[in-house]
């Protein structure tokens, strides 16, 4: 179920950055982009999608460098957010992200994954104040779906359940 999304305290965060949240990006395969189950809802892997493209492919320390991927790591946490917007309508709803994780195609050779990750945590951070502050794992991996250089998901908590109960 997709909810109108309105407009909120988070989403004027954003603007006050020149950022808006996207559109929902369409699933590559067979799952969907969030979903909700209690007070929590847990998204799919997003990837760093720009009007429906990926601005960057290849694996950093090659063909991207950090700062780029870090960027691209901002985008996949907006991307996320669209998806959890998409369920709950409102991300004022969330009182709480609970855990980040980011995957790093990465060089053999490059090991500053959190550092990657940080663009999307960084982020988090101005936009949910307190509630921004996360667990997370930064993991590099050899590829990702469509050679895209970051992927990552998101689990946040709601200040009620996602879906009525009863």
């Amino acid at each position: 179920m997709t909810v109108a999304p309105r407009s909120t305290r988070i989403r004027a965060r954003l603007a006050e950055r020149g950022l808006a949240l996207p559109a929902v990006a369409a699933p590559v395969a067979a799952y969907v982009p969030a979903v909700a189950t209690g007070h929590q809802v847990h998204t799919s892997g997003q990837l760093p999608f720009v009007d429906g493209a990926l601005p960057r492919t290849g694996k950093v320390g090659a063909e991207v460098t950090q700062e780029q991927a870090a960027e691209l790591a901002a985008i996949c946490c907006l991307n996320a957010l669209a998806a959890v917007e998409s369920l709950v309508g409102d991300l004022d709803r969330v009182v709480r992200v609970v855990k980040l994780t980011g995957y790093v195609a990465s060089d053999p050779s490059f090991t500053a994954q959190p550092a990657v990750i940080n663009g999307a945590s960084e982020l988090l951070g101005e936009i949910f104040g307190e509630a921004g502050t996360h667990a997370r794992a930064a993991v590099g991996v050899a590829v990702l779906p469509l050679d895209a250089p970051v992927e990552l998901d998101l689990l946040v908590e709601l200040d009620r359940p996602a879906v009525p109960i009863g």
